[in-house]
């Protein structure tokens, strides 16, 4: 049977949408409960009642947030049956038990956690009102690496064989898919770049009630431990980015080569290209500006290592699908005769590359029978959108760039007790709120985007995975994802304007309303 694109597509964008729009509450949740759980023990510490009320008040918000994670997480495992069920069928066996582990820690452990932050206000001691906090952020953060260990399998299918009898893959061992590189790599980025969002909101919120002169002990407070936080977010999210650049570069080459648009090998160190357009007709980059070795550097960790560029890859590309089309027709033989041990034999020499032969399914029905052509084709199919990585990757860099720039700036100001003071710098504070939001999903894109035409890297094209399904269904559910969707955003956007335009001082937290004037009167009065 041949493969409807319309369908493809369709169950793609679906897919991604509802996965972009969950991830505007996942990254904001994961920042803003250590955000909560430092400004507590600073309350537990000191006994001063004014970070207690920033605990209340900014607890309020996030429980928001995480009301709509939870609401937006459920449709995108609902969704692996819906759209994806062979792709399910495939990978049952290994993701499995991450995705059960996360939904225990997601429904289970953080719905309970988070019920007793809320009620256990009067219940509590407050040492040990302290422990529900640390244990709430560890477990939202736990539930977050579970995830991402089942996606990191995606981009680094290790642990698991494919059974021809069975069709699909299944486990050998389920330390190697704990413990994949990818998987430690992609935690440690996408929770730092999480609490890069949390360190923002709370900053540009807090820089929003000193414009006005409202809550300003509070927001002062509020600023100082977002600077700190943030700062040390925004480092790590730099640091940490290299080495999961380095395991992309060790176990993606093809996404390397798109992020760089770099269609030929250079000879190691390969240089970074600061600037460029690229040409995806003609496979060239117009007007780069390279920076020499650094490239070379962050992925490889070498000065002699070579990375691959997008013909070579191409090229390489060809010689699996050759194997894969060999892999195939054995397994084919082994299903008619599990003991043919010629079959068995070419198998095992050739099942790394089968996934390549599956490549072959968009453009002919059997990949035994394709052409030269046919092979060309699939071979040049594994080349991401250049142009779309390219710039992403490059946005996604410069914003977090900035990121330390302002944080380190607002630690500053922090330390010399004057975040009050530079209008500006307020301005600058409140304005640059949707940056870390637009860096994640960039950094979304990229990791996923990237990824295509794969499903699981090298083993199962995303053109198989989907479900035989029409694409009048497809345009059905993903009608309905954009209209539900859409309406939670209002709701979210409504509920988040409206309790942070009130302040704690209007909902009750801060009790006494300061008479300090609005910033932008004092700087015009002088």
């Amino acid at each position: 049977m041949m493969i409807d694109p319309e369908v493809v597509t369709l169950s793609r964008l679906q897919f991604a949408l509802t996965a972009l729009y969950h991830f505007l509450f996942v990254p904001l949740t994961l920042g803003l409960v250590w955000i909560l759980a430092i400004m507590e023990s600073v309350y537990v510490m000191t006994g001063r009642e004014v970070w207690k009320r920033m605990v209340q008040f900014w607890g309020v918000l996030f429980g928001i947030n995480f009301a709509m994670g939870v609401a937006t997480g459920v449709t995108m495992e609902f969704q692996f049956g819906m759209n994806w069920a062979y792709y399910s069928h495939y990978v049952g066996d290994v993701f499995g038990t991450p995705l059960a582990i996360e939904g225990l820690m997601a429904f289970f452990l953080e719905g309970t956690l988070v019920g007793v932050f809320f009620m256990g206000w009067k219940r509590l001691s407050r040492h040990a009102h302290l422990l529900v906090t640390w244990f709430l952020a560890l477990g939202t953060n736990l539930s977050a690496l579970w995830i991402l260990i089942a996606n990191a399998w995606m981009q680094n299918p290790v642990g698991a064989k494919f059974n021809p009898q069975t069709m699909r893959m299944e486990v050998t061992s389920f330390t190697d898919v704990l413990f994949n590189p990818v998987a430690q790599a992609k935690f440690v980025h996408t929770v730092s770049a999480g609490y890069v969002i949390g360190s923002m909101f709370v900053l540009s919120i807090s820089a929003w009630y000193l414009l006005r002169g409202r809550n300003v002990d509070f927001a002062r407070r509020s600023m100082t431990v977002a600077a700190s936080f943030g700062l040390a977010a925004a480092l790590s999210v730099v640091v940490l980015g290299d080495e999961s650049g380095y395991a992309v570069s060790e176990n993606q080459k093809m996404k390397m080569a798109a992020i760089e648009a770099m269609w030929e090998t250079e000879p190691p160190p390969a240089s970074f290209t600061l600037f460029g357009i690229p040409d995806v007709q003609n496979r060239t980059t117009h007007y780069a500006m390279h920076i020499p070795w650094v490239m070379g550097l962050i992925g490889t960790r070498s000065v002699d290592k070579p990375i691959l560029g997008i013909n070579n890859l191409v090229e390489d590309t060809k010689g699996k699908i050759g194997n894969g089309i060999q892999a195939y027709d054995a397994m084919l033989t082994l299903r008619k005769d599990p003991n043919d041990a010629q079959a068995k034999s070419t198998l095992a020499q050739y099942d790394s590359d089968m996934g390549y032969a599956l490549l072959l399914k968009r453009y002919v029905a059997d990949p035994r029978q394709a052409t030269p052509s046919d092979i060309d084709k699939a071979a040049a199919s594994t080349i991401p959108n250049v142009p779309v990585l390219f710039w992403s990757f490059r946005i996604m860099v410069a914003c977090g760039f900035y990121f330390i720039a302002l944080f380190a700036y607002s630690f500053w100001l922090a330390s010399k007790r004057r975040l009050d003071n530079n209008r500006w710098y307020l301005r600058l504070a409140l304005y640059s709120l949707p940056l870390p939001w637009v860096s994640t999903e960039l950094g979304w894109i990229v990791a996923e985007y990237g990824r295509q035409p794969w499903a699981i890297e090298g083993i199962l094209p995303t053109a198989l995975g989907v479900s035989s399904v029409s694409a009048g269904q497809v345009w059905t559910s993903l009608s309905g994802f954009v209209l539900f969707y859409s309406l939670l955003a209002i709701v979210d956007a409504v509920l988040m304007l409206k309790y942070a335009r009130k302040g704690p001082d209007e909902l009750g937290i801060w009790p006494v309303r300061e008479i300090t004037p609005p910033l932008e009167s004092t700087v015009s009065a002088h």
